[in-house]
Order: structure tokens, then sequence, then C-alpha cells
């Protein structure tokens, strides 16, 4: 495999389009992707574990649910994340562990604000070996 993910331009907004050799694969990729947009994840110590849970009644939405719980917990605990394992992936439920640490601005260098990931020209797809997810995010 190539790539994990890679930048799409967007008007007025940011996406990425994450790969995986399968869903949580692709789920982990999606997450180091947005973060990437937002901070240098070489910057990001996995001194912290939070574990997640994220329902959702599809594999879309329950992406979109996984990524902004993600950024809930940027914007209420300020905990960046650069690790994350999927515990559990099923059609409706997600269960993973996040590593990180607290968000210093003295060494965690913002790039940009990412306030939501969106549904607008969201898809997951596979072919062959390989799932993809092209994602939009709200600046």
């Amino acid at each position: 495999m190539g790539a994990d993910f890679s930048v799409i331009d967007h008007t007025a907004d940011v996406g990425i389009t994450a790969y995986g050799r399968d869903l949580k694969e692709l789920f982990i990729n999606a997450a180091k992707g947005m973060f990437s947009l937002i901070i240098d994840p070489d910057m990001v110590e996995p001194a912290v574990r939070k574990s997640i849970e994220v329902s959702a009644p599809d594999h879309e939405a329950l992406l979109v649910g996984w990524l902004n719980e993600l950024l809930y917990l940027l914007d209420t605990d300020h905990l960046v994340f650069t690790m994350f394992e999927v515990v559990k992936l099923t059609g409706r439920d997600l269960r993973a562990k996040c590593y990180g640490e607290k968000l210093d601005l003295q060494r965690h260098r913002l790039k940009r604000e990412v306030k939501a990931a969106t549904y607008h020209n969201l898809a997951i797809s596979k072919s062959e070996n390989m799932y993809s997810a092209r994602i939009i995010f709200d600046i």
C-alpha cells in the first residue's frame, strides 16, 4: 500500500482521501489524516490513552461520528492524538483506543482549525483489496 491518506483541494474547505486494507485501517488512517491537517503529528507523544465508543446506522455515519468525536475531545479536553487502535468495528459500532497528549501551544503548532467532518461528497468504497474514503472537513 502507498500512502495512508492524501489531502484533497476543496473550495473553502479541506478534505482527505484515506486508505486501508480493511475498514479498521481505513478509520485509523482517516483519523491520522484529519489530525495531520490540524497539527504536526510527529510532535505529539502517545502519553495519554482515551477510549472512544461511537454508534451510527452505517459505515459512512460511523466514520463521520468517529472523526467528530475526536474533534470534540480536542475542543473540550484539549487532546491531540497520534496513534489509534480500532478494537471493534461493525456496521453500527466502533470502539477504539486513541493515544496522544494535552495540546501544548508551545510544542504543538496549530496548522488550521478543523470544525467538523461533513457528509459533503462522503464516500467509502472498495476496489480489489483496498478501501478508500473521501472526507471533506468544515474549517
